[in-house]
């Protein structure tokens, strides 16, 4: 997967944060706007906000918020345009450093509990890029089918539940035919 587009002011610095916080409101320009959604694969990105509220958390930093876009993707069933309006809530940990090395075995069992809290993200230096953040945010809030209200695929005369559409229907023929002869 290729990185996020970088979004302009989407940086929090930690060495300089006030002790309540700081917020970063965010209106995303079209030209980011528009890398965005050349990375989702979406016609467009039409509004991107973002409303968020850092805190300082265990030496990182906890990025609490929401996100509101307007994006518009081809219908799956007819490839018109469908507009989407979207309200995410934000709420990520942010530790400074990267991932520490894993040095076990390569055949060792690793315990991942879907229960639990998230794992942190990582930024280097003073300041945590709030850029992935956004674009992952957005890309999982996109219906992955989008399609407008009242359509279907059996208004185009496909309804998938013909017989003909079975797997096994073109033996039919021939075992009739065996039959008649």
């Amino acid at each position: 997967m290729t990185s996020a587009p970088k979004i302009a002011d989407a940086g929090i610095r930690l060495d300089s944060m006030p002790t309540n916080g700081r917020d970063l409101t965010l209106d995303v320009n079209a030209e980011d706007r528009l890398a965005i959604a050349d990375q989702l694969g979406v016609t467009a990105v039409e509004k991107l906000q973002v409303r968020l509220h850092a805190v300082r958390f265990r030496g990182g930093i906890r990025v609490t918020g929401q996100l509101l876009a307007t994006t518009v993707q081809p219908s799956v069933v007819s490839l018109e345009p469908v507009t989407q309006e979207i309200s995410e809530p934000i709420d990520r940990i942010f530790l400074p450093g990267g991932e520490k090395e894993y040095a076990g075995p390569a055949d060792a069992e690793i315990f991942v509990d879907l229960e639990g809290d998230d794992v942190p993200d990582h930024f280097e230096g003073n300041e945590a890029d709030m850029s992935a953040l956004i674009v992952e945010t957005l890309s999982l809030a996109l219906d992955p089918y989008p399609r407008r209200s009242g359509e279907s695929v059996g208004q185009f005369g496909d309804d998938g539940d013909t017989e003909s559409d079975l797997p096994f229907a073109g033996l039919k023929v021939l075992k009739d035919a065996e039959d008649k002869g």
